[in-house]
């Protein structure tokens, strides 16, 4: 099944009253196609952000171009969605900025009076910028998520317990992402594509750029019998869980407390225990610091604990 960016398919918040583009069963596979995340439909020179070539369903003052939403049928709050990302192919073009907004970190890095566009071409598993820098792609969708249960339009800006703008570099073609349901349907939206990002995605923005993803959408009662509370992901690199919140200690806490339940799981452990081997085997990885909220993620590298 295909879904298309265009009438019906494209928006620019969540909201749970948002009527789905399409309804799907459980193990349903999708071929979703999105723009970048300023609704570019086509490469620019980045000088003038307003001349953008931007797709007619763009309105000022909306976020992230998303595609969706898919509802899954039977899919109900209490429930996880389960969003393998089986392939995530980049568009030819790209774009990265910096300076073009007035941040506290852009104040304080001095950029803001020198700002930079970099316009990328992308082929062969490779961007290049107009000045000859290459950099090899690794794609990913920076958004997957559902909507708050709350009603009304909420931005794709933060990220949240339940997914959204997560900016995670980990979840490349190979990956699971595990989120919590919030309204019956799920309805999941996807976007922001990402040709590749560092850690961090420290301006504010990584290689944006369109992309065409194979997601297979499944529900499950629980995870290994846990109940998310945050986005948990198994990836090539190892299992994920994501902490979002004001402040990267609060972040942190969440995400080690997900990651804590994973470890006492998989190798049937009590919490403490879990935390002394998570000292020894798991990673911590600032996920983005740009997004009005922080991320933080706890890595479990596949393989590390040996048998």
């Amino acid at each position: 099944m295909r879904l298309d960016p265009g009438a019906g398919t494209l928006h620019g918040w969540f909201d749970p009253d948002l009527a789905p583009a399409v309804t799907v069963d459980p193990g349903t596979v999708l071929t979703v196609g999105c723009l970048d995340s300023g609704w570019s439909t086509g490469p620019f020179d980045g000088g003038d952000l307003a001349a953008r070539p931007r797709h007619p369903q763009w309105e000022p003052g909306t976020g992230h171009a998303l595609t969706g939403p898919v509802a899954v049928r039977g899919a109900r709050p209490g429930q996880v969605l389960a969003v393998g990302v089986a392939d995530v192919v980049p568009g030819a073009f790209g774009t990265t900025y910096c300076g073009l907004r007035d941040t506290p970190l852009n104040r304080r890095l001095g950029v803001l009076d020198d700002p930079v566009v970099l316009r990328w071409t992308i082929a062969d598993g490779v961007a290049t910028t107009q000045h000859g820098h290459r950099v090899a792609t690794a794609p990913f969708l920076g958004v997957m998520g559902v909507p708050p249960a709350e009603p009304g339009r909420h931005s794709t800006v933060p990220p949240r317990w339940h997914g959204g703008n997560l900016d995670c570099r980990e979840l490349v073609a190979g990956s699971v992402l595990y989120l919590p349901v919030t309204v019956p349907g799920g309805l999941l939206s996807v976007g922001d594509g990402h040709a590749a990002q560092g850690d961090g995605e420290v301006s504010g923005t990584a290689i944006e750029c369109p992309v065409e993803a194979t997601l297979t959408v499944d529900l499950l009662d629980d995870l290994h019998g846990l109940a998310l509370r945050t986005p948990v992901a198994r990836t090539p690199a190892g299992w994920v869980a994501m902490g979002v919140a004001h402040d990267l200690d609060t972040a942190t806490g969440h995400a080690l407390d997900a990651v804590l339940d994973l470890v006492g799981v998989l190798h049937g452990v009590g919490r403490s225990e879990a935390l002394a081997l998570a000292s020894v085997l798991v990673d911590l990885r600032v996920t983005q610091v740009v997004n009005e909220v922080v991320g933080v993620h706890a890595l479990l590298p596949a393989g590390r604990l040996l048998p």
